[in-house]
């Protein structure tokens, strides 16, 4: 499996590219960030955003998009940036019919370091090791789009036979028929 990490940001969107399968080593290939002016006008700062991420699915071929889940901050503006890149992303995944799945920032950080606490760090020590990296990439947005990508390959198969159990529960439901509304007497007292 071939997975599209994307960390979202508005000024700096990490994104990283890791093949592999869960149990076996992973290997990197390839990690960077899309760059926008905080001077430039917003639309134009998403053009920008869509553009890295549409060269990255040129080059790079995923077979699925791993984006961070926009959590609450007190900083609304971070989060209305981090929302919009966000969004840019599932849209280049949608439009080539790619698979979107959403983590959430502790849910990466687990995957990776063990502790869903774990700091910028020892995330990016963790990435460094799994991957076989000669040092940590940089900036750490860069290191978090890879955190994705490698939590997403770890979870991908429990996510699947998850929703595989759903599907197979559902079709052994039986379906009840609608009918028509019954009118309902009143039995004189």
């Amino acid at each position: 499996m071939r997975v599209l990490g994307v960390d979202p940001g508005l000024s700096r969107c990490g994104v990283g590219v890791v093949e592999g399968v869960a149990g076996r080593p992973l290997t990197m290939l390839g990690v960077g960030v899309v760059r926008t002016s905080p001077d430039a006008e917003l639309g134009h700062r998403l053009v920008a955003v869509e553009r890295g991420i549409e060269e990255w699915l040129d080059e790079h071929r995923p077979d699925c998009v791993a984006v961070e889940r926009v959590f609450a901050q007190h900083n609304v503006r971070t989060v209305m940036g981090t929302a919009q890149a966000s969004a840019v992303a599932m849209l280049c995944a949608a439009r080539r019919g790619l698979p979107v799945a959403l983590h959430t920032p502790s849910e990466v950080k687990a995957a990776v370091s063990g502790s869903g606490r774990a700091d910028k760090a020892q995330v990016g020590a963790m990435v460094t090791r799994l991957l076989r990296l000669d040092a940590p990439p940089r900036p750490a947005d860069a290191a978090d789009a890879l955190a994705l990508a490698i939590c997403h390959i770890w979870r991908a198969p429990a996510l699947n036979r998850l929703q595989q159990a759903h599907a197979a529960a559902a079709a052994r439901t039986p379906r009840v028929p609608r009918t028509a509304a019954v009118p309902v007497r009143k039995v004189p007292r």
